[in-house]
């Protein structure tokens, strides 16, 4: 009985050092592109799982950094042309259904794509309604006065198109969407299934908030999004449901949409709001 106790700290300490790697990782190979740090921290990550002596840990962890990997050479950017539409959609798709279907098969229940909550919470729909004031909020002071130059990682014409603009939508809400697919229902579910609840939602803010900031939210924009990103795991912990933090999502979206055109059209007054 002795010799348990040591062996369970350092499979403690094994899969926290792993995590720390893993969310070290993320930045370094998506954001900075940096290959020897970026790899050297993934590979810290993998080799402390392997430690942990603990299949499902190395499973579950191996699929997340896996779908860092497939990220890590990803074109993600704002650039809304069919081509890239399509060279983005590849590696965002393959880790989504990637995870799903190899931990259906091998740790069932881990991720799941249940849509509706399984009972009714006032404090859900609350959290809904206030996303709109607090959307518009976070966009006037974000782009208003602490970092007016972030919507100019969105091209646009210089009068407005509307091919252009419908271009803009569907890329701003099927990124919304695939956003809580993956940082919500998969790399939170699959964390909290190895993590306590605080320690897997701060790691997957991590995450999210890499992304985003490879993708335009620069600035102010790494604390914001970050912000968000606890609040989403919150209200997913909760409900188990991916309703709620879908709609606040595209609620988000809806004023981000609104803020690019009002940048880039000033003189159309229906835009600002």
């Amino acid at each position: 009985m002795m010799d348990r106790k040591p062996a369970r700290s350092s499979a403690r300490n094994f899969r926290f050092t792993a995590l720390v790697a893993f969310c070290l990782s993320a930045p370094l190979l998506i954001v900075f592109r940096s290959v020897v740090p970026g790899w050297t921290a993934w590979i810290v990550a993998f080799s402390a799982a392997i430690l942990t002596r603990d299949g499902a840990f190395l499973r579950r962890m191996g699929v997340l950094l896996a779908c860092i990997g497939v990220l890590a050479v990803a074109p993600i950017h704002t650039n809304t042309s069919t081509a890239h539409f399509i060279a983005l959609a590849i590696p965002f798709f393959l880790v989504i259904a990637g995870p799903a279907l190899f931990l259906s098969r091998t740790d069932p229940g881990v991720i799941r794509f249940r849509i509706f909550p399984r009972k009714f919470r006032f404090l859900d729909l609350f959290y809904v309604l206030v996303s709109i004031p607090l959307s518009w909020l976070a966009f006037h002071f974000y782009f208003g006065i602490w970092s007016p130059d972030v919507p100019t990682h969105w091209h646009l014409p210089s009068h407005p198109e509307l091919e252009a603009t419908l271009r803009l939508f569907i890329g701003i809400n099927c990124v919304g969407i695939w956003d809580e697919l993956f940082f919500v229902n998969t790399v939170y579910a699959v964390l909290r299934s190895l993590f306590a609840y605080p320690l897997a939602n701060a790691a997957q803010a991590v995450i999210y908030t890499t992304v985003l900031y490879r993708m335009a939210f620069t600035g102010a924009g790494p604390a914001i999004v970050y912000v968000f990103a606890l609040t989403q795991g919150a209200m997913f912990e909760e409900s188990e449901s991916l309703l709620y933090v879908l709609v606040v999502h595209l609620i988000v979206d809806a004023f981000l949409f609104a803020s690019i055109l009002a940048y880039h059209y000033p003189g159309i007054p229906v835009l600002h709001f």
